[in-house]
């Protein structure tokens, strides 16, 4: 199975995704990101749709199983875990200044791609230890 990258943006009202297929992009939007998902899979199918009424070959990898895969920016992931993680929190996770956060979450400034890394290496750390947790 193929692993379709789908780049996620969050806006203060909602998310947004896109993914490019051949010359086209399939777009979706939703409130929630459960929503998101939904509606950038039904995107996809209809944009594959229409590719395949119209005659058009279908781009590999979406002419076999694929499976849509979410990337967030920093500032998008820090958003939509805002609700989870503290700023405290993440800073005990990555080692990254509370403020320095603060600024990542709103936009006020980008984090380096080293940075970005350190984030994700540190929540992908957790979800390890987590996932070897047995109640």
């Amino acid at each position: 199975m193929e692993n379709i990258i789908v780049t996620v943006g969050i806006t203060e009202n909602n998310y947004s995704a896109s993914v490019d297929i051949g010359d086209g992009i399939a777009v979706a939007t939703g409130e929630t990101f459960d929503e998101l998902k939904k509606e950038m899979k039904s995107a996809v199918e209809f944009h594959l749709e229409c590719m395949r009424e119209d005659g058009e070959d279908i781009p590999a990898p979406f002419d076999k199983d694929y499976e849509l895969v979410y990337k967030f920016d920093p500032q998008s992931l820090l958003t939509h875990y805002k609700g989870i993680f503290t700023n405290t929190a993440l800073h005990r996770l990555t080692g990254i200044n509370e403020r320095q956060l603060q600024r990542y979450a709103s936009g006020e400034s980008k984090p380096r791609p080293e940075q970005s890394q350190k984030i994700a290496n540190a929540l992908h750390k957790l979800a390890d230890e987590l996932r070897v947790v047995d109640l």
